[in-house]
């Protein structure tokens, strides 16, 4: 048994050397044995390529305004571990981690005796968050963010009130599949039989699926663009502005806190959410709710300004539809800026067509690497780029930072973008400099 923090998480990462191997069954027999904590909760399913994150932290923050005990499970932390698990917001205490480990350790040990063979990390922490929501810390819901896919993803042993699927993107394609009907399948995983569906997806072809899937299980659709939209969209300094309307009344000029256009997707599936719990779970929520919980919202790392002057902000754009969409709040945002954008990020994603979009918007592109496994480097960031635009490497990113924060001017932005691993890694080290420059 493990008595300090330490002991904890290094038995809990040790579980990495185990990969992701999709699969329900190990969660199913460790939910058996700790009594199915899973149906002790009331529970919402966020699954989506990109914008997962974001459209949790708006839904919780709307729920919160309301007065709920809202728990949340999310992947990956950006600053502390215990931040997976979290309580409106507060991620877990380290004493209360030691006890989940203890609890979850020797069902973990016994697995690894099995045929089914031994949990991996993921579901660890799956399994970990399930007890704590309905056994240590109960609350009134759990907000559950996919980890991968959605069929196979260990958070689907859940029965949610209702599930999300924010967008579609061609990301992990070596486990998913490589076009958006295939990963679209995989998503559409998490589409329970009678339970509601809000989708922002955009791929008619992606969409197809989705609305296949919630036919045969006779689950209510609400598509983003059809029972419900949004107008009026307009970009703020510090976040967005747009009107909401869907088949329970229109709400104007609601505003986040958050930066781009993305974010107003994100956003109205989590208002649409609201207004479906609202209408079908008595949950009590207004439109003062909405407003608040919006502009509440904050969830680091995603179009996160984190200096004005200079001009610093970071964004954990990982993927193609990512780096589009950075490129695109980059041109309507900054054209009157020198752009220098420093990106590090794992070597096993699609980097070409990232690199591509990059190229064309920064007018200084700095690769750098990362302590992390999976991490590419420098020269391999470089070589899977073009000939064109001003490019360099950056063995070390502290000294380049340091560098650059220091001598950035007026009319310069710098950009660090790339893995969410990179970021949490990074933006301690940013802060410094800037708080010492």
């Amino acid at each position: 048994m493990f008595d300090t923090y330490e002991q904890a998480i290094d038995w809990i990462h040790a579980r990495l050397r185990l990969g992701i191997k999709p699969g329900l069954s190990r969660m199913e027999w460790m939910l058996e044995r700790l009594n199915h904590p899973e149906r002790r909760i009331k529970t919402i399913h966020i699954g989506g390529t990109n914008g997962k994150g974001s459209t949790v932290t708006f839904l919780r923050s709307i729920l919160q305004a309301a007065g709920y005990r809202v728990g949340t499970f999310t992947s990956p932390y950006f600053e502390q571990f215990n931040e997976r698990i979290s309580i409106n917001g507060q991620p877990i205490n380290d004493q209360e981690l030691i006890e989940l480990t203890n609890v979850i350790k020797p069902l973990a040990d016994e697995l690894d005796q099995t045929e089914l063979g031994g949990p991996t990390e993921f579901e660890v922490i799956t399994a970990m968050s399930l007890y704590y929501f309905a056994k240590m810390s109960p609350v009134d819901v759990v907000i559950y963010e996919v980890g991968l896919g959605g069929r196979f993803d260990s958070t689907n042993v859940i029965h949610p009130l209702l599930s999300i699927i924010t967008s579609i993107g061609l990301d992990h394609t070596a486990i998913l599949g490589d076009t958006y009907e295939e990963i679209a399948f995989e998503k559409a995983g998490i589409i329970k039989n009678g339970v509601s569906i809000i989708t922002g997806v955009k791929q008619p072809e992606a969409l197809d699926v989705i609305r296949k899937k919630a036919i045969e299980g006779k689950s209510p659709q609400y598509q983003l663009g059809d029972e419900f939209s949004t107008n009026a969209r307009e970009s703020l300094e510090r976040g967005e502005q747009f009107s909401f309307s869907s088949m329970f009344g229109q709400i104007q000029k609601l505003e986040t806190s958050m930066i781009g256009s993305h974010q107003v997707d994100n956003a109205a599936c989590a208002v649409m959410a609201s207004q479906v719990l609202a209408n079908y779970y008595s949950f009590m929520i207004e439109e003062e709710h909405i407003r608040e919980g919006l502009t509440q919202a904050y969830w680091p790392g995603r179009l996160e300004i984190l200096s004005e002057n200079p001009l610093v902000l970071i964004d954990g754009a990982h993927n193609e539809e990512g780096i589009n969409a950075l490129a695109h709040e980059i041109k309507s945002r900054y054209a009157d800026k020198k752009i220098n954008i420093l990106f590090a990020a794992l070597k096993d994603k699609k980097l070409d067509k990232m690199i591509a979009t990059l190229e064309e918007t920064a007018d200084q592109l700095v690769f750098t690497s990362f302590d992390f496994p999976r991490a590419a480097s420098g020269k391999e960031l470089m070589n899977a780029g073009t000939d064109r635009g001003n490019k360099e490497i950056a063995n070390q990113y502290r000294p380049f930072l340091q560098d650059k924060i220091k001598n950035l001017k007026r009319d310069e932005i710098l950009i660090v973008t790339g893995s969410l691993y990179f970021l949490s890694e990074a933006k301690p080290v940013i802060k410094h400099f800037l708080n010492n420059k």
